[in-house]
């Protein structure tokens, strides 16, 4: 059955979107309005002809995402949910871009019903859809289509198209053949500063041709609802490649004074020009045009159409749903047990053993595979290097989509903001390794990944200089502390195996992103994890305390032996290891004073940047300058990080104390 609106009430609908998609901005003295107007009509036959969503159930498992990559226009989508009753009232329209609305800038996921992920900064919402479409495929292939089947339509406009993050996703995409996922281009030839002639002359239908993608030419249809619905059903029905479909629009239309002027794009129509347009449109000339009867009749479609989708789903998965009662995967692929659940099934190291933190997540995630269904793992062309190759799994791929083991290729942005689509998609649970000072090609995707709570794990190995040979170029100072900084992300460096093995499970647990920070070289055992649940915790004691050090990583083990050195002087020293800032902070102030008494002088010990030390040490042994192409040893002696001089720092700390 195909439920329609009539055609008085499409033209009404279009209309009002593009009365909201001005005054908003208007009243906010705030906005873009421009692109969610001409992108009017589009949005209204995706949520009302082509994407199976049911208002009702917006977390509907099944349901078609969308995703709007150039957030700017995020009144748009705002509209699009107020109109088919995703929660939104008038009032939210109101209040746009205000203190504590729940229309903002721009959509943020978990903030307002309906967005599916954290869009603004450009070509990173693309990216999150080519995640989501990874995370469908993979979902299908292993569960049935009884339980999986549906598209990601993703919005982009020319200045997503520019940034470099959505070449990689794009070729990504392409060569995985990702065939639910439909992007569509804003092809309106305008950016802030003026024509995309000033600065851009690319082909986009040959690039993305190149790619492997179906491409589409809609051409001038971007008025002509039943030439959309056609076009998009053409893209829906198109396999074996992802599809883009290039529309012509003409930014602000039908507006009188702005249509196809670059101004349009992030200035508000004064209130003269809106009533202007407003009249030319056949609508009445007042704020926030909305009549309830029309707004009534969308929300009724919209939730008839809903309840179809969601009645249809529930009995073609009724006979896989039985079969799967003796096999709950696919319940435990979105539902992803608790750490408690997994610490029985986590390796266990021999004491006095020396292992790399990068070998020791390998064999967590070998341990971890059969009982997380939902664990995918990959990286950036480093896989085998950063420990995330499960061995039992098979390559992802165009050929293979039930694989769980993904290769990103030399691309470290897309790899970022896929992991956070699929994060966002549900269903699976996302990681990525590469090396840490690759981190800042990542930067802005683990950003929006901490802003949106998404529960993705970040692998990052070769964390020192420690690295070596390869020299500055590769060896992180500054990221650890940069990291640091991003609200939300939890950021955890193990001192060794058994801590490695509790920071995964507080990744489990960890209701955000998780950032693993781990060594190339081997390291010993010298801890029992436990440090690792409060953020910070005493690996040695002393009867008499003279001093703390404080470690992470691999200089913990360094610290335990300059305080055997220096116990041997006389000068009593406790030994505390620190894998995770933030999971500290989260401690009652007595429990961190115990850990880090105010009255006893404090040493941190860190291979990078002391930036921030200041907050817990009075000293600090650590690297403020960039590297050098050396052994490892070479480079940690060269700038200061060995016993010697943990020992001597002490010595001159603990006699400027007395």
């Amino acid at each position: 059955m195909t439920l329609r609106l009539s055609e008085a009430e499409d033209s009404a609908a279009v209309s009002l979107i593009r009365g909201l998609a001005m005054d908003a901005p208007l009243a906010a003295k705030s906005g873009h309005q421009g692109t969610a107007m001409a992108l009017a009509p589009l949005g209204h036959v995706l949520f009302s002809r082509i994407m199976r969503h049911d208002p009702a159930k917006p977390t509907w498992r099944n349901r078609d995402r969308f995703v709007l990559s150039n957030g700017h226009a995020s009144i748009l989508q705002y509209s699009l949910l107020f109109l088919n009753g995703y929660g939104l009232q008038l009032d939210d329209i109101k209040a746009f871009r205000q203190w504590n609305s729940l229309t903002p800038g721009h959509p943020e996921a978990g903030h307002t019903v309906g967005v599916e992920v954290t869009t603004g900064p450009l070509g990173q919402g693309f990216a999150n859809s080519v995640g989501m479409a990874i995370a469908e495929r993979n979902l299908r292939a292993r569960f049935g289509e009884s339980l999986m089947d549906h598209h990601t339509f993703v919005v982009v406009g020319d200045g997503c198209l520019m940034e470099g993050i959505s070449h990689e996703s794009a070729s990504l995409a392409g060569h995985l053949g990702l065939d639910r996922l439909i992007c569509v281009y804003d092809d309106n030839g305008i950016t802030i500063d003026g024509s995309t002639t000033l600065s851009c002359s690319d082909e986009v239908a040959l690039r993305f041709s190149s790619y492997g993608w179906n491409v589409i030419q809609l051409g001038e249809i971007a008025n002509s609802l039943d030439s959309l619905e056609a076009g998009l059903t053409r893209a829906k029905e198109h396999r074996g490649q992802p599809t883009i479909c290039i529309l012509k629009t003409h930014i602000a239309f039908p507006s009188p004074d702005h249509t196809d002027n670059f101004e349009a794009h992030g200035n508000p129509f004064s209130a003269e020009q809106v009533s202007r347009t407003k009249k030319l449109m056949g609508i009445p000339d007042e704020p926030f045009w909305a009549p309830s009867e029309l707004v009534g009749q969308i929300r009724n479609h919209a939730a008839k159409r809903g309840a179809m989708f969601t009645y249809e789903y529930d009995q073609n998965a009724r006979d896989i749903r039985s079969a799967l009662e003796s096999n709950s995967d696919f319940e435990l692929a979105w539902n992803t047990p608790r750490a408690s659940d997994l610490s029985t099934s986590m390796p266990t190291f021999e004491n006095g053993k020396t292992l790399a933190t990068r070998q020791a997540i390998q064999q967590v995630l070998e341990k971890s595979n059969a009982v997380l269904p939902g664990l995918l793992t990959g990286s950036a062309d480093l896989t085998g290097n950063t420990g995330v190759r499960v061995s039992q799994n098979q390559v992802h791929s165009s050929t293979h989509p039930e694989g769980r083991q993904i290769y990103f290729g030399i691309r470290e942005h897309a790899m970022g903001a896929a992991l956070v689509g699929m994060a966002m998609h549900g269903g699976v649970l996302p990681v990525g390794g590469t090396f840490f000072v690759f981190a800042d090609y990542m930067r802005p995707a683990i950003r929006l990944a901490a802003l949106s709570k998404a529960k993705a794990i970040f692998v990052f190995s070769h964390d020192s200089v420690g690295v070596g040979e390869d020299g500055p170029t590769h060896q992180p100072i500054e990221q650890l502390a940069s990291l640091r900084a991003i609200p939300g992300l939890q950021v955890i460096r193990p001192a060794d195996a058994n801590e490695t093995v509790q920071a995964w499970l507080a990744a489990i647990d960890h209701d955000g992103p998780t950032a693993l920070i781990l060594t190339r070289q081997g390291v010993p055992l010298v801890t029992d994890g436990t440090a690792v649940a409060m953020g910070a915790g005493i690996v040695r004691e002393s009867e008499r305390l003279n001093a703390v050090l404080i470690g992470t990583g691999s200089e913990l083990s360094l610290c335990i032996k300059a305080a055997e050195t220096l116990s041997d002087e006389g000068i009593g020293v406790r030994v505390v290891s620190m894998p995770s800032w933030d999971r500290f902070e989260r401690q009652s102030r007595s429990l961190r004073s115990a850990i880090l008494p105010r009255e006893v002088p404090t040493v941190s010990v860190e291979s990078g940047s002391t930036f921030g030390w200041s907050r817990y040490a009075t000293s600090h042994i650590g690297i403020d300058r960039f590297g050098a192409s050396a052994p490892g040893q070479v480079v940690m002696e060269n700038l200061g990080v060995t016993v010697a001089n943990i020992c001597q720092a002490v010595r001159l700390i603990v006699k400027a104390s007395q």
